[in-house]
């Protein structure tokens, strides 16, 4: 038979009257096979000819197959996804040189992923072009639910109209653009209804400002709403499109869209009507910090629609204003820059930071320059000094380049016209889904190794997600680099660390009673994650654990749980546990349900009579309420066989729950925000992790 036999769109299984011309060509299709099934491959040995030195034998395997060795003299080992896995190929050489199939191993331990078999690294490039997001449609299964289009009661806003020439501004559009944007709209309507979107007319109904956000935006909010970056940088550095954009992260250090908007001006007027849409669209649910540019009539608008945000400026953006502001320093430049930093990076306390800045502004005769007082006036809004109880999640960076919003720059640039972005839209989101796809489906192949015997380490592997880890772990090998003086003791003890990385002292404060602890170096704050200062600190003072409230649910596998982690991380891997079992358990139901239309509908009414129960004994659980006799007996009848379970080394985490929107209503010309309904067809994003 022809290797590349295929039935319907399916390569055919292996099997003995197969032939092949080489044994190349029998792993070129064994490949075909593994992707079309769903798992990566490798080669897993070959056997030369002694006589002929010619390739006589050959085995191929699925990646998973064997153990993972440990080595103790690895320096920087690399994850392994091998679970024990037996799918293989064996093939070998006839005498009239053709190459069999001698045996082959159908079945694995582990789930197959056909749709996500594009990211295995045997795969990434036998196909170009399938492997080019560009070139892949998702499908949507959410419910059929109502579009957004925004027409907002203005008449709150007319207060920030001080002109009259401010209502009659209009977006500068080349002919025919606002048509292409109405397609974009409609064509994001009918892939998913609940796509948002709100225009703003002016009083001669021409279009002034507009707004839209993906459902996937809403969504992310759902779960990232502690920080968000509105990033105005494409419409104040003059580019041809007046963008801007408000962009959160998720629990992969990954940036998240969670709305575009083209603007007409910088007027407080546009900044409170896109506030208060984006809010309208968010479900009326405010962000816990806001990050913008220094800029007046965007701080107007936030204390207005935002006022129990904490609002604070992008640190990047107040360091590249400097050269602007003051280009009159010229050979001054370096000096100025030293005892600026040494000003807000090295004040520990805000007497520190008053002392420094005035010492600063008098050495350089700054005291009439009002931008400089300005940045005084507002310190409390950029100052590392003053940015304690909060955290960016690597938001607020020091340079544009090393922010996550720079990723957008690969999109954008200053001549990209209208018709170009709406195209480049669609392959945003697309690389965006993609890049999480992709960071989910790492996380089930692979598992991060432990570099030190470190109980903070430990602690943490399995509450972190992947890429948060492998950042904390850093910090936890670096504290062997630190070496600690205790300034004074008492419930709160403030030690000096001296890092010898990179020669720099900082200062720690903990407090035992509270188990509060901060650094100067400010990294929980700026990343979310304790630094090797206090990790050494917290060593030293005999805690070996990281205190909860500085473990941001955020960067946990429960990040997109609906339930907070608590106050004991046990819960969140008791959680993981859970859900990793139920998922095996339900590939096996999934497997036997599937094999006739009666099993099917068994399988079917199982599923549905087991959620109604779940959900019915969790919210009586979550309303203090007694849950009903037929749901404590089933629990009664599982408990003997789920501390066996818990006792597993598996580490999953539980997906999120269906989200669904509240209706908005608006006043102006009689249109009205529709509603977003619960879709039964949505489908939390699971982390995975390997066994």
């Amino acid at each position: 038979m022809d290797s590349s036999a295929v039935v319907g769109s399916t390569i055919s299984e292996p099997h003995s009257d197969m032939e092949f011309e080489s044994h190349e060509a029998a792993y070129a299709f064994y490949k075909e096979y593994a992707k079309s099934a769903g798992f990566g491959t490798a080669k897993l040995s070959s056997r030369r000819s002694r006589a002929s030195k010619e390739f006589i034998d050959a085995k191929f395997s699925c990646i998973r197959y064997g153990n993972k060795q440990q080595s103790d003299d690895a320096i920087n080992p690399r994850p392994s996804p091998k679970i024990g896995c037996k799918a293989s190929m064996h093939v070998k050489r006839r005498q009239d040189g053709k190459w069999y199939v001698y045996s082959f191993v159908k079945e694995h331990n582990h789930e197959l992923l056909p749709a996500q078999a594009h990211f295995f690294r045997s795969h990434r490039s036998s196909d170009p072009l399938s492997n080019d997001v560009r070139m892949r449609r998702r499908k949507n299964s959410n419910a059929v639910s109502k579009l957004f289009t925004a027409y907002q009661n203005v008449d709150c806003l007319e207060n920030f109209v001080k002109h009259q020439h401010d209502k009659g501004r209009s977006l500068v559009l080349e002919a025919g653009h606002a048509h292409l944007l109405l397609e974009l709209f409609m064509h994001m309507q009918e892939e998913n209804p609940k796509f948002f979107y709100a225009v703003d007319l002016n009083e001669e109904h021409r279009l002034r400002n507009v707004f839209w956000v993906d459902a996937k935006g809403l969504e992310d909010f759902t779960y990232f709403s502690d920080v968000v970056s509105f990033d105005t940088t494409y419409f104040t550095s003059k580019y041809k499109i007046p963008l801007v954009m408000f962009i959160g992260v998720n629990h992969h250090i990954q940036p998240t869209l969670l709305g575009c908007a083209l603007i007409a001006d910088e007027t407080i007027y546009t900044f409170a009507w896109l506030l208060q849409t984006w809010l309208i669209a968010m479900g009326e649910r405010a962000p816990q910090v806001l990050l913008t540019d220094q800029n007046e009539a965007i701080k107007a608008a936030v204390a207005a629609f935002l006022p129990g945000t904490r609002h604070c400026f992008c640190l990047w953006h107040i360091l590249e204003m400097i050269p602007k502001q003051l280009e009159f320093f010229g050979a001054w430049h370096d000096s100025f820059l030293e005892k600026f930093n040494n000003c807000i990076y090295k004040s520990w306390t805000e007497e520190q930071f008053d002392k420094k800045w005035w010492e600063l502004v008098d050495d350089f005769n700054l005291r009439d320059v009002d931008w400089v007082q300005s940045l005084y006036d507002d310190r409390t809004c950029w100052a590392p000094t003053f940015m304690k109880d909060i955290s960016f999640a690597g938001l607020s960076t020091s340079s544009r380049s090393e922010s996550l919003n720079s990723l957008f720059d690969n999109y954008i640039q200053i001549d990209t016209s209208l018709r170009a972005f709406i195209e480049q839209y669609r392959v945003i989101l697309e690389d965006r889904h993609e890049e999480e796809a992709k960071a989910n489906f790492d996380a089930w192949h692979e598992t991060p190794d432990l570099k030190s015997p470190s109980p903070f380490e430990k602690q943490m592997l399995s509450v972190y997600t992947h890429e948060i880890f492998r950042k904390f772990q850093v910090e936890v090998l670096g504290a062997a680099a630190c070496h600690l003086k205790k300034e004074n003791d008492g419930v709160t003890s403030a030690y000096t660390v001296k890092d010898f990385e990179n020669n720099q002292n900082y200062m720690v404060e903990w407090n035992t009673s509270t188990s509060d602890i901060c650094c100067s170096c400010h990294l929980f704050e700026y990343k979310g994650y304790l630094c090797r200062h206090a990790i050494v600190v917290l060593q030293m003072s005999g805690v070996f654990s990281i205190p909860p409230k500085y473990i941001l649910q955020r960067w946990t596998n429960a990040a997109m749980s609906r339930h907070p982690i608590g106050e004991k991380l046990e819960e969140v891997q008791s959680k993981v546990r859970r859900f990793n079992d139920l998922c095996r358990r339900a590939i096996i139901l999934g497997e036997e349900g599937s094999l006739s239309q009666e099993s099917y509908y068994m399988a079917l009414g199982a599923i549905s009579e087991a959620l109604k129960q779940c959900a019915n004994l969790n919210n009586s659980v979550e309303n203090g309420m007694r849950p009903d006799a037929s749901s404590t007996h089933v629990v009664c009848n599982v408990e003997e066989e789920y501390h066996s379970i818990i006792t597993s080394k598996n580490k999953v985490p539980d997906p999120k729950p269906n989200t669904g929107k509240k209706a908005v209503r608006s006043g102006m010309a009689g249109r009205s925000l529709g509603s977003v309904e619960n879709s039964e067809g949505n489908k939390g994003k699971v982390s995975y992790f390997d066994d």
